[in-house]
């Protein structure tokens, strides 16, 4: 199951859950098209732990 495809997924059982799609280089899968699907952040592999923390921190203070 594809990132996207598992992200509506857990949407039709939560959906309020913030999630971060990470993935490679692919043709499918853009900011715009994430953002339309309700997805809150698309990070690009191979990423660095300081930005998988930073965007999880800019996450959950948007929740508060």
């Amino acid at each position: 199951m594809t990132g996207d495809k598992f992200a509506q997924e857990i949407f039709s059982i939560r959906p309020d859950i913030p999630i971060i799609l990470c993935t490679g280089y692919s043709k499918r899968i853009s900011n715009v098209k994430t953002e339309g699907m309700g997805i809150r952040a698309l990070l690009m592999k191979p990423l660095t732990q300081h930005e998988l923390a930073k965007t999880v921190r800019q996450l959950l203070d948007e929740e508060i």
